[in-house]
C-alpha cells in the first residue's frame, strides 16, 4: 500500500508535541511518552501480526491527537500521519467493540472520505480500540485492505485483534508508568541535591575504583577549587602532615569496605587550614558493585576549644597529684610527732597512693596507655610485682571502664591487696592472688577475688576498711560483696553494675 494521502509524507513538518497549553488532547495523552514510542519495537512486532492474522497488506498502532492521527508502528504503510479529519481511529477509539467497516464504499459515514475517494482507495477497516481503565482514549489498532471484505473478520481475528490491542496499550500505560517514576526519580534527585547544597558540610560520593564524582555546593564555597577527582588530587587540600597518615587508613577502610573516619586539616579559599572530621561510608548496590559517600566536617572550634580543655584538665591533674602528696606527707609528720598514730599512718598513706594510681589511669596527662578495667587493676596492682612476676593475676574479660568508676575500683581492689598483705597470700613469700572477671546475670559483672590456702580469720566485727569495701561496692558500684572460705582457700565474690562501670 503506497500512501494513505500521498502529499503527506514522513518528512512532513508536524507540531510540537510537547507544546500542549493551549491543547487538551496533547496535555491528556502527554503522560504516555507517545513520541519515545514512534518506531518502537513491540508496537512494531504487534502491527506485523495483527496483518499477518487479519490477512491484510496494512496495520496500524495508532494514536488519535487533537488534529491529527499518528502511526506510531506501521505495517505497509508509508506515512506517518493523516489529519484527524479522516481518520478511521478517531471513531474506533470511541466504541465499546470493535470497530469493522466492510466497505467504506457502501457506509455513509465515509462515502466521502478522502481516503476512499481518492488514493489509497481505502475499502475495509477494522479497529480495536485502546483505552486505559480510567477511560483514557488513545487510538487503535487497526488493519486496512483496498478490496471490501464482506463478512468481515473472523472469530478467531476479532479475538486475536482485541488481545493484540490490550498488548499495545499495556505498552502505553507501562510507558506512563516508566516516564512517572523518572520523574520521580529526577524530582527525588532534584531534592537530594537542594537538602545537599542547604548542608553546613561538604559532602562527595565516589563510585568503586574511588573516582569522586560528586560534590555538594559546599566544596566550592569552602575550599574556591574544582573537587578532586581521584586520592591523588586531594593532596592539594590536605594539610601535608595529615596526607599520608589519613590516605593510609582511608585505604584500609576501602579494602576491606569499613567505615572511614579520621580528622585532618583542610585547605581553604584563602590558603589557611581548619580542623575537619572526615567520615565516608561504604554501600552496596543491587547489580554487587559498592561505592562510597562521605561527608566533611568543620570541628576546628571544636578541636581548638578540646586542646584548651585539655591543657586545663592536665593542669588541674597536676594540681591534684601535688594535693596527694601534700596529705601524705602531713600524715607522715604528724605520725612522726606520735608513735602511736603510726599504723594508722601508714594505712592512709597507702590508700591515698592507691588513689593517686586511679589518678593517674583517668587523668589526661599522657602517662597512662590504658583505658580498661584490666589497664585500671594493673595501676593498682603494681606495688605487688615480684621482679617480673606479678603477685596477682588478672584473667577474663576486659572492658572499658569510666572515670567515676575508677576511684571506688581503686579503693575495693586496695583493701584486697592490703588484707591479703596482711592476712593472705601476699603476707608469704610465694603464692598468687587470682583475679577473674566473667559476665554475670542482669547486666552485672562478677570480679573473683581467689587466694589459695587462706585460714579463715576474725571477721565478726566489721573494722574501717571493711566498712569502706562495702560502701564502696554496694553504693558507688551499686553491687554485692561476697566473702568465702572453703578448703581450698578465700574467695570474695564482687558482682558490680556494668552499666556503672562502664557508662
Amino acid at each position: 500500500m503506497d500512501s494513505l494521502v500521498s502529499n503527506q509524507g514522513p518528512d512532513m513538518e508536524r507540531p510540537d508535541a510537547s507544546s500542549t497549553d493551549d491543547d487538551p488532547r496533547a496535555r491528556e495523552l502527554a503522560p504516555f511518552g507517545i513520541d519515545s514510542l514512534e518506531d518502537d519495537h513491540e508496537l512494531r512486532a504487534i502491527a506485523d501480526f495483527a496483518a499477518q492474522l487479519c490477512g491484510t497488506p496494512s496495520a496500524s498502532v495508532t494514536i488519535v491527537e487533537q488534529d491529527r492521527q499518528r502511526f506510531l508502528a506501521r505495517h505497509g504503510m508509508e506515512d506517518r500521519e493523516t489529519p484527524r479529519s479522516v481518520s478511521f481511529c478517531a471513531q474506533a477509539m470511541q466504541q465499546e467493540e470493535l470497530f469493522i467497516v466492510e466497505d467504506a464504499t457502501e457506509d455513509s459515514r465515509f462515502t466521502d472520505n478522502a481516503l476512499v475517494t481518492g488514493p489509497p482507495h481505502l475499502r475495509f477497516y477494522a479497529g480495536a480500540p485502546m483505552i486505559t481503565e480510567d477511560g483514557t482514549q488513545l487510538g487503535a489498532l487497526c488493519v486496512i485492505d483496498t478490496e471490501p471484505r464482506p463478512g468481515g473478520l473472523t472469530q478467531l481475528q476479532q479475538d486475536g485483534l482485541r488481545v493484540l490491542a490490550r498488548s499495545a496499550l499495556r505498552r502505553f500505560v507501562n510507558e506512563r508508568e516508566a516516564k512517572r517514576s523518572r520523574a520521580r526519580e529526577k524530582d527525588r534527585a532534584r531534592m537530594l541535591n537542594l537538602v545537599l547544597d542547604s548542608v553546613p558540610g561538604i559532602a562527595w560520593s565516589a563510585d568503586e575504583d574511588l573516582t569522586f564524582d560528586f560534590f555538594n555546593a559546599r566544596w566550592a564555597e569552602v575550599t574556591g577549587a574544582k573537587p578532586p577527582k581521584s586520592i591523588e588530587e586531594w593532596r592539594a587540600y590536605i594539610h601535608p602532615d595529615e596526607f599520608d597518615a589519613t590516605i593510609e587508613k582511608f585505604a584500609f577502610s576501602t579494602e576491606r569496605k569499613l567505615v572511614y573516619s579520621d580528622e585532618w586539616r583542610l585547605r581553604l579559599a584563602d590558603g589557611s587550614y581548619r580542623w575537619a572530621l572526615s567520615r565516608a561510608v561504604p554501600i552496596e548496590l543491587g547489580d554487587g558493585t559498592w561505592r562510597w559517600v562521605g561527608t566533611i566536617i568543620d570541628i576546628d572550634d571544636v578541636h581548638r576549644l578540646s586542646d584548651s580543655r585539655d591543657l586545663l584538665a592536665r593542669e588541674l591533674s597536676h594540681r591534684i597529684k601535688n594535693i596527694f602528696a601534700v596529705v601524705s606527707s602531713l600524715i607522715t609528720l604528724s605520725a612522726r610527732r606520735d608513735p602511736t598514730l603510726r599504723y594508722f599512718a601508714q594505712e592512709m598513706t597507702d590508700k591515698i597512693s592507691a588513689l593517686g594510681r586511679a589518678h593517674e589511669f583517668v587523668a589526661p596527662t599522657g602517662m597512662a596507655q590504658e583505658n580498661s578495667l584490666h589497664g585500671l587493676l594493673q595501676q593498682i596492682f603494681a606495688p605487688y610485682v615480684d621482679g617480673d612476676t606479678p603477685r596477682i593475676a588478672i584473667s577474663g574479660v576486659d572492658l572499658a571502664v569510666q572515670p567515676r568508676a575508677a576511684t571506688p575500683l581503686a579503693l575495693v581492689f586496695h583493701e584486697l591487696a592490703t588484707n591479703s598483705t596482711k592476712y593472705g597470700v601476699l603476707s608469704r613469700d610465694e603464692g598468687v592472688v587470682d583475679v577473674a572477671i566473667s559476665h554475670g546475670e542482669d547486666e552485672m559483672l562478677r570480679i573473683v577475688w581467689r587466694e589459695p590456702g587462706v585460714p579463715q580469720y576474725d571477721q565478726d566485727t566489721e573494722g574501717f576498711g571493711s566498712r569502706l569495701l562495702r560502701m564502696s561496692v554496694e553504693g558507688q558500684l551499686q553491687g554485692r560483696i561476697e566473702r568465702e572460705w572453703d578448703d581450698g582457700g578465700m574467695s570474695v565474690t564482687l558482682d558490680l553494675s556494668l552499666p556503672v562501670l562502664a557508662g
